[in-house]
């Protein structure tokens, strides 16, 4: 049977065949056009990150008083070339050499500890130096097989757990990124509906659009639903800013130095075309010191350091590269993804290429469900949101003009499908019901994948020790759980070395 579609021994025939040999399209039920939309629609939801790195490492000063790239004034444009530059590269990385739709680029949360909780401690080029260390080590664990180890020794229901939470957790992210779901900043109760309990302003009303678009569509079986949503709302996005003038959330500041907040206005993005476009700059690149780090703070506050950085970033993937591999029906029957060792080792590598290129370390997205979504079972749709945040680099304006209340709606609709594989777990099985559990709530409640992960993992240590069952746990799971209570007791453990 021949893999071409075309006229055999043709160019497009040819070209159609290498692409099933790279990629086995044909063989995970794909198509090239699946995966092509797959890698576009994976790309509009991630492409926030360009914008949203910059913003949470560019404005934080290190101990020097400098701020990342060098000099006394920030340098945003060269963070965002940074940023998108490696999650190109290591986007494709992951589509060649693993064959997985997962795209990697800057992890949130894991670059606010790094500006936040390193950078403040010493030189911007000492904490990127520790995050090219953790990629080292992690790297290591995965050659030698450890972090392989840990992964297939978690129980089949924690793992379908993780997805479930991940899903409600990147629903969560959709709402507050778009304004639907905000802080209330007093007051007993910590978030609510919009402003003041309503959906105020124009943005808030995109938002709402764009999910009714993208869930019409999508019951309605239209092909590129998620794109088409994205593509449609942006368009809506300018012209609602074109005719009332929004503006952004923070429209200045005050003489007390506060920010001047509009409530109403844009999240991230304001809606405009940009008035040019400029060359991208590379400041960021390079600028790392490897050991740094020991010399400025010690050698156990640097390994306590490491370590944390290190155990965020190691389950994090873990728990991504599952739920994309449930949502995506490439799981075998012990819920693990095809080519685990190679997703790993891009993985570990990409956090080492994100503290070497100075835009902090590079993980795994759950964003990527959003291609799955489309379509998406192979590495070719990584492959297409790799070369599109390559492209992203020589414009970076044009990435920034897609509000967050136009791409995110998508992000809603895939928690929805990620939530759907709850009825897998056993509840009637306090063992495993009562890990699940806390594994699912606390992942949006913290807003931290591996808190839900780690609560989850010592909630099983614990019950099989009161049930008297301790024969039935993997001694993966006993290390696991060890470090993760070391983990969540980190501040009081380094107090002790101060």
């Amino acid at each position: 049977m021949s893999e071409t579609t075309t006229t055999p021994g043709g160019p497009t025939g040819t070209r159609t065949g290498t692409l099933e040999r790279m990629f086995r399209i044909e063989q995970r039920g794909s198509t090239i056009a699946r995966e092509l939309r797959g890698g576009v629609a994976t790309f509009f939801t991630m492409a926030y990150i360009v914008v949203l790195n910059p913003l949470i490492l560019g404005f934080v000063q290190d101990a020097d008083g400098q701020y990342l790239g060098g000099g006394e004034a920030p340098n945003l444009p060269a963070i965002a070339a940074g940023t998108a530059l490696v999650a190109g590269v290591l986007s494709i990385l992951m589509g060649v050499v693993a064959n997985y739709p997962l795209a990697l680029a800057t992890g949130l949360g894991l670059n606010a500890f790094v500006a936040y909780a390193v950078a403040s401690q010493m030189t911007w080029a000492d904490a990127m130096g520790l995050v090219v260390l953790e990629g080292l080590v992690i790297l290591v664990l995965v050659l030698t097989g450890f972090r392989e180890a840990v992964f297939r020794a978690v129980p089949p229901q924690l793992k379908v757990a993780i997805s479930v939470g991940i899903g409600l957790f990147i629903a969560l992210i959709g709402l507050v990124d778009a304004g639907f779901v905000r802080r209330t900043g007093a007051g007993p109760v910590p978030v609510e509906l919009g402003v003041g309990g309503q959906l105020a302003g124009w943005p808030s009303l995109v938002f709402a659009l764009g999910l009714a678009l993208v869930v019409a569509l999508w019951v309605r079986r239209v092909k590129g639903a998620i794109v088409i949503s994205i593509l449609v709302m942006t368009a809506v996005a300018f012209l609602v800013e074109a005719v009332f003038r929004v503006g952004p959330t923070v429209t200045g500041v005050d003489a007390n130095g506060q920010d001047v907040v509009n409530p109403t206005g844009w999240n991230l993005n304001v809606p405009a075309w940009p008035s040019e476009i400029a060359g991208p700059t590379f400041g960021t690149l390079g600028e790392f010191s490897l050991l740094g780090s020991f010399e400025r703070v010690g050698i156990v506050a640097a390994f306590l350091l490491v370590f944390t950085l290190m155990l965020a970033d190691f389950f994090d993937t873990m728990g991504t590269m599952t739920a994309i591999g449930a949502e995506a029906g490439l799981l075998d029957e012990e819920g693990n993804p095809p080519n685990t060792r190679r997703i790993l080792v891009v993985d570990s590598l990409a956090a080492a290429a994100g503290g070497a290129a100075g835009v902090s370390s590079n993980t795994s997205y759950i964003e990527s469900a959003s291609g799955v979504g489309e379509g998406a079972r192979t590495g070719l749709a990584s492959v297409v949101t790799g070369l599109l945040f390559l492209v992203a680099v020589v414009f970076a304006p044009l990435v920034e003009v897609i509000p967050n209340e136009a791409a995110v709606p998508a992000l809603v609709l895939v928690g929805f499908l990620m939530m759907q594989q709850v009825t897998r777990i056993e509840w009637d099985d306090v063992e495993v019901a009562i890990p699940a559990f806390l594994t699912i709530i606390l992942m949006p409640f913290t807003y931290s994948i591996t808190v839900g992960i780690g609560a989850g993992f010592v909630a099983y240590v614990l019950i099989k020790v009161v049930r008297g069952r301790l024969a039935q746990v993997h001694p993966m799971m006993w290390l696991t759980a060890a470090l993760f209570l070391v983990y969540f007791f980190i501040e009081p453990i380094s107090s002790l070395t101060r």
